[in-house]
């Protein structure tokens, strides 16, 4: 381990398995049983022999993730003969660079996001994948070419090469509802956005109102409004664009990116498909927006919101019985294929050496993917991982959801300069839904990226 990883006060070190005296290990699940690709697992330990030799690994996760994750670890270390250690941290971010620059980083980082696994590669702290990673992604990741954009960055040569090899991502595309109110009105789920609007519509001549939103978000007010826009702009432009607006090589207050906002407008100014005002959107806190699923009478049919909402629903409600989710739909007059949004986490090799690459040879196995399935949260675009694994039908269900995806972006602002994705375009959003017009919003938060310059 790193001299500089021991200083920070937040982390901490798992190992996971029983050690014995002659060398093995128990593992959570013994080899051969449960539904994982066992044949994957034994495949990589015949080839793979790392006995002795150390690798650290350091992430952002902490508490059960971290469990979780070192569990997979041990997976590793039984196979290889190493001694493989994930270390975690609350200040990944900080602390890496401090690392780097002083020569001491772990073998493999994780980033929460690919914005600082981009500034390290420019900076030549970055080691590329292993040769065939970048077409193995391709061809084994649904929408494979956007993981291997998503992870590919200009080196301190300026020539793009690949880095980040993404595992354990979360979907934003997600629509809750109450099955039970759905099945009092007869509605079906809209398999297409014209379908979602025309079920408002018919919502609204029922007497019932389709969506509850909430941006409060104390200081980060205005958030997930940047979700709705960020979906709309994938369900308008082709990625491409998408790609562009969030680089800043398109214009913020270009017509593309106002048209996306004045469509969130569609859904969040009509005061006939919100529950509320439009003016009073950021005094509601988004935590609290989903409870109008639940109430009696209901105050709302349908809330937009990414995987995690489920947390802030009413205690002992039951996925799959008491709530559920659908695909927010893309227009099939646009014919832009089922794109999805979302976050991830990607790893790098920050320290080159035989078990950092074996390591990465090791995330592309199907078991690596099964096993963390069957944890709490986990969700994987590898086409060849069985669905079987995962922990319940609401993982089940994100998870089809990403593999039949044709594209997968990041959430945009989280890709913007930070005076921008969690500044201006937050604030912006608040003063949309406050009543300015779009373009004079989208010309404010370009005012601001062109100040970041």
């Amino acid at each position: 381990m790193k001299s500089g990883l021991l200083t920070c006060a937040a982390m901490i070190a798992l190992t996971t398995g029983v050690a014995h005296a002659d060398g093995h290990v128990d593992l959570p699940v013994a080899p051969g049983e449960g539904t994982f690709d066992w044949d994957s697992y034994n495949a990589f330990a015949d080839a793979t022999d790392l006995a002795g030799e150390e690798l650290t690994i350091f992430g952002p996760w902490l508490a059960g993730e971290a469990e979780s994750f070192s569990e997979l670890v041990a997976y590793f270390n039984a196979a290889t003969g190493a001694q493989a250690n994930y270390v975690g941290s609350d200040s990944l971010e900080q602390q890496i660079v401090i690392d780097a620059e002083a020569g001491s980083a772990p073998d493999i980082t994780v980033f929460p996001q690919p914005g600082l696994a981009r500034t390290m590669a420019q900076r030549g702290f970055l080691t590329p994948l292993p040769e065939g990673t970048e077409d193995w992604v391709r061809e084994n990741f649904a929408a494979g070419q956007s993981w291997v954009d998503l992870g590919t960055y200009a080196n301190a040569e300026g020539e793009n090469e690949y880095y980040g090899f993404f595992f354990n991502v979360n979907v934003k595309s997600l629509v809750w509802y109450v099955p039970e109110n759905f099945e009092i009105y007869g509605y079906e789920v809209p398999q297409t956005m014209e379908e979602l609007k025309a079920l408002m519509d018919q919502m609204v001549a029922d007497g019932e109102t389709p969506f509850c939103i909430g941006l409060g978000s104390g200081g980060a007010t205005g958030w997930p409004a940047t979700d709705w826009v960020e979906d709309l702009m994938l369900r308008t432009q082709p990625p491409e664009v998408y790609d562009q607006w969030v680089s800043n090589e398109m214009p913020f207050n270009d017509p593309a990116v106002v048209a996306a906002i004045e469509e969130f407008g569609a859904f969040a100014l009509n005061p006939d498909y919100i529950a509320g005002e439009p003016g009073a959107l950021a005094a509601t806190d988004f935590r609290d927006s989903p409870k109008g699923l639940f109430s009696v009478p209901p105050q709302c049919m349908m809330h937009r919101q990414a995987s995690f909402i489920p947390a802030y629903f009413p205690e002992g409600t039951v996925l799959g019985q008491d709530a559920d989710f659908f695909y927010f739909p893309a227009y099939a007059e646009k014919d832009l294929g089922t794109p999805v949004l979302g976050a991830g986490t990607l790893f790098s090799i920050t320290n080159d050496s035989t078990a950092s690459d074996e390591f990465i040879e090791f995330l592309k196995t199907p078991f690596a993917h099964e096993y963390m399935m069957s944890k709490d949260g986990f969700l994987t675009p590898h086409l060849g991982a069985d669905p079987v694994n995962y922990a319940n039908d609401a993982q089940r269900g994100q998870g089809e959801i990403l593999t039949s995806a044709t594209t997968f972006r990041f959430d945009g602002s989280d890709l913007m300069p930070g005076g921008v994705g969690a500044g201006s375009f937050w604030t912006g959003m608040v003063d949309y839904t406050g009543g300015k017009p779009a373009q004079q919003v989208a010309d404010e938060i370009q005012a601001s990226w062109d100040s970041l310059k």
